[in-house]
């Protein structure tokens, strides 16, 4: 009898925990995969004529970008805009990165050079030389980016529409990253998918609502709205600079949105699975504000929801198969979105459970190793984790 009550204590808990689960891909998921199909897409607006276009500013901070910089140089030099200013800051670069901007701004009228030789304290660097940017700029709208970044000829007329025609005050793209192999693939897609899910970018430009993104790639905003919500000033030691100069703008009462770049905005963001694993180090403990409850919260989330129902479904049987089915077809079904618009096999939807694995060692490493160091190493520069805590936004 003992036995039977507690296999039915078993089942029952079972049964709850996986109703749990099945609920959020329901409720949650299924919500934030609908709002994505009515993301604006860059491709269906019109390029803004020569009098619908402001003076923009497009900001970035490199450092040693010697091998990604004359790539993206190039398609800089082909943005069609009529008045466009490039500010490009030189980070304290190691490399030849300062010599390459310079080399091209000889070249281009448009193009500024700023050169950061030392960092002054209470500051990261990558915010210090944007707000170094921002004050040699002229732009009635800022652009901020990354130095790697690859640029459509026509996005800044198309982002200047979408900005015209749903009176926004600030625009963030999503581009294509670049994937090579397997596991780049694997890791990233998975990333895009929880990356929506956790934001919810389509409630980003409802007022009522609290989500906000950020992409460091792409962020056009109107130069009032960027001085109203603080600069860069408010982000001095944020990592997560980008995200979080989309929360301080929405939370600072102006429309922010999220639109679809595809091959118009294209970044190449880490080489190979090592590099992604070592290159997020600095951001997953970050993005959850240096709290260890918060870190751990999260990855045993992580692989309730995208790992158990998996293991369930050939495990278990009766109701709790049933949920974690529905589950498991609601993830896949959300996986196959994301690949698509990221122009993947549809079949890396089934990587699902390891990509959630490799993401939760991910954000273990990224706690463990902040916390052995006692902060985070960027840029050249070692930043207390005490600072860093101060510093969130």
């Amino acid at each position: 009898m003992t036995a039977i009550t507690a296999a039915r204590v078993e089942y029952i808990a079972g049964l709850a925990l996986f109703g749990l689960i099945a609920f959020f891909w329901a409720f949650r998921g299924l919500r934030v995969a609908q709002g994505a199909l009515h993301l604006p897409w860059i491709k269906d607006f019109v390029p803004a004529a020569d009098r619908d276009c402001p003076r923009i500013s497009l900001i970035f901070a490199a450092r040693d970008e010697q091998e990604k910089l004359p790539a993206a140089l190039a398609t800089l030099a082909a943005i069609d805009y009529p008045q466009l200013e490039i500010i490009a800051v030189n980070d304290r670069s190691q490399d030849r990165t300062g010599q390459i901007l310079d080399d091209f701004a000889q070249g281009h009228e448009y193009f500024r050079v700023a050169h950061v030789d030392k960092l002054p304290a209470g500051w990261l660097g990558k915010t210090h030389a944007l707000q170094t940017g921002y004050d040699g700029s002229t732009g009635d709208w800022l652009l901020f980016t990354d130095a790697d970044v690859r640029f459509g000829p026509d996005v800044m007329r198309r982002s200047v529409s979408v900005m015209n025609e749903r009176l926004l005050d600030h625009l963030t793209l999503f581009g294509d990253v670049e994937m090579d192999g397997f596991w780049e693939k694997v890791l990233i897609t998975f990333f895009g998918l929880t990356f929506q899910v956790a934001t919810d970018p389509h409630r980003v430009s409802s007022p009522d609502s609290w989500t906000y993104v950020g992409v460091g790639a792409f962020q056009l905003l109107k130069r009032s709205a960027y001085e109203a919500a603080g600069t860069h000033r408010r982000l001095a030691m944020e990592v997560v600079d980008d995200m979080k100069l989309g929360k301080i703008v929405k939370q600072a009462g102006f429309r922010s949105s999220v639109g679809l770049a595809q091959e118009r905005v294209i970044v190449r963001w880490h080489a190979g699975l090592g590099n992604l694993v070592r290159g997020v180090t600095k951001n997953f403990f970050a993005a959850l504000g240096y709290n260890v409850g918060l870190a751990l919260f999260a990855a045993i989330g992580m692989l309730l929801l995208n790992v158990a129902p998996f293991v369930a479904i050939f495990t278990s049987h009766g109701w709790i198969r049933a949920l974690a089915a529905t589950a498991v077809l609601i993830a896949l079904g959300f996986h196959v979105g994301v690949d698509v618009v990221m122009r993947v096999s549809p079949l890396y939807a089934l990587t699902h459970p390891i990509g959630a694995l490799l993401f939760c060692y991910m954000l273990l490493r990224s706690t463990a190793v902040t916390l052995w160091n006692g902060g985070v190493t960027w840029r050249g520069t070692f930043y207390p984790l005490k600072e860093l805590k101060r510093g969130v936004v």
